[in-house]
């Protein structure tokens, strides 16, 4: 079905989660601490499940056949486009030698990873209310869960 679209975007919506709190905190983002290493790891998951999100989203595609497939297809175009800012924003935040919280709100505040996030979530919901309507299960099988 579509579970690696689905880990893709879990692994994206948790850096977002993960990047809120460490906002909060109010981080210096000296370099070696805890809470630096922890936010890079985020980010780098969060640009790795990025990267991939074009090719799992047109094989879902293909194996949901989704129709009208000219619909999908370009919104999936846009979901690229989208993606693409976020990797660029979030690869430039990772470049810097220290990332301090307000580094972190301000790519939280990016219109490029608040764009990517809106997709998925434009997504998730079109294929939850197609597996509803077909029985399906969150985790692809048939009847409840």
């Amino acid at each position: 079905m579509v579970i690696e679209l689905e880990q893709l975007s879990e692994r994206i919506e948790e850096c977002y989660e993960f990047t809120l709190s460490y906002a909060a905190r109010g981080f210096s983002g000296e370099d070696g601490t805890e809470q630096s290493k922890q936010v890079r790891e985020h980010l780098t998951r969060a640009v790795e499940a990025m990267r991939g999100l074009g090719a799992s989203c047109r094989a879902a595609a293909a194996r949901e056949r989704l129709e009208p497939r000219e619909k999908y297809e370009a919104f999936f175009a846009v979901m690229q486009h989208d993606a693409e800012g976020a990797i660029a924003a979030a690869e430039l935040v990772l470049s810097q030698p220290e990332i301090g919280s307000q580094l972190i709100d301000n790519l939280n505040a990016s219109i490029h990873l608040r764009a990517l996030l809106a997709d998925l979530f434009l997504v998730a919901e079109i294929l939850d209310v197609r597996r509803a309507k077909a029985g399906i299960g969150a985790n692809g099988s048939a009847g409840p869960e």
